[in-house]
């Protein structure tokens, strides 16, 4: 896989379904000179505010209501329609709160990414930051991995972690996991922008080197 990191060539398209806090991380790093285009932004729901986010940075915006197609992949079709006008070399779920059809995800196969609020393949789908608590966990974070067939179940690139404190709520922690996100999302943007990530028959490579375990960053735990 050859790509050039020349962002006006490598274009990003990101699928939200709600704030967007992570679309504006992705935005601001753009903004900030990392090696990407987000071309376009665009949501199943009409009202998701990460729209306004896209439209202030000048990007462009589609609104694709599932509820106005029969069935997942007769939705999944047209979804794949919208994105390619915009010749993405990468697609990024941001909140994207629906189940992908296999269709779809192997449309975009290697260049589909997502961001998840748990240490995979602990606590796939909802409600990571309660089960985390409940189940007594120590620490708890996010992920970024390569979409597949599976829910949440893609091969893991990067994670972050914070320690779960004995005072915290399910709100407490993910505020503090949502700031590891907003530093790792961007970050593995720039890796396969760069062609420095790649899926390779299911295993992700970094740096030419198959990864045997995810990479965990260390970010700095900030008091409290």
């Amino acid at each position: 896989m050859s790509i050039s990191c020349n962002p006006i060539d490598f274009n990003v398209v990101v699928l939200i379904s709600g704030s967007g806090s992570n679309l504006q991380a992705l935005i601001d790093a753009q903004a900030a000179g990392a090696p990407y285009r987000i071309a376009a932004v665009i949501s199943n729901r009409a009202d998701a505010y990460g729209l306004q986010r896209a439209a202030q940075a000048g990007i462009a915006t589609q609104v694709l209501d599932h509820r106005e197609y029969p069935d997942r992949e007769s939705y999944d079709q047209a979804l794949i329609a919208a994105i390619d006008q915009f010749q993405p070399s990468l697609l990024a779920l941001a909140g994207f709160m629906r189940i992908l059809s296999a269709g779809f995800v192997r449309h975009y196969s290697g260049r589909l990414l997502n961001i998840h609020p748990s240490l995979l393949p602990k606590y796939k789908g909802l409600h990571t930051h309660q089960r985390a608590l409940d189940a007594g966990d120590q620490e708890h974070g996010c992920s970024v991995h390569f979409v597949s067939e599976e829910l949440d179940g893609g091969p893991v690139i990067l994670q972050a972690k914070v320690a779960v404190l004995p005072e915290d709520s399910a709100d407490a922690l993910a505020t503090r996991v949502l700031k590891r996100e907003h530093f790792i999302y961007p970050l593995c943007l720039r890796w396969f922008a760069e062609d420095r990530l790649r899926l390779n028959q299911g295993q992700v490579e970094l740096e030419g080197a198959a990864l045997a375990a995810p990479v965990v960053f260390a970010i700095p735990q900030e008091p409290g």
